[in-house]
């Protein structure tokens, strides 16, 4: 009987990552609306670049988001609060389709 070998790799990114930035924002997006309409549906992806972050997608709700304010918040909350990091808060620009 032979011997089935594989490699597994996985890959760990930390807090301020852009992969993680990006999942933080379209969970927030997707958290805020279902929270003023269960019956939200939701399909949110984000981009995010030097000094810009682009959310989209399709978004079905009675509720509303305040998207540029949530990413904002986001980005405030997990660092980005100083111009020399490249990436500020509060200088960014924000393109949500």
């Amino acid at each position: 009987m032979a011997v089935n070998r594989f490699l597994f790799t996985s890959e760990s990114v930390t807090e301020g990552h852009p992969d993680k930035l990006c999942d933080q924002i379209s969970d927030g997006v997707l958290d805020d609306l279902l929270a003023q309409d269960a019956n939200s549906r939701v399909a949110c992806e984000s981009f995010v670049t030097i000094g810009l972050v682009v959310v989209g997608g399709e978004i079905t709700t009675q509720g509303f988001c305040d998207i540029n304010g949530l990413v904002r918040r986001i980005v405030k909350e997990i660092g980005y609060t100083k111009p020399e990091y490249g990436f500020h808060f509060n200088s960014c620009a924000i393109l949500n389709t």
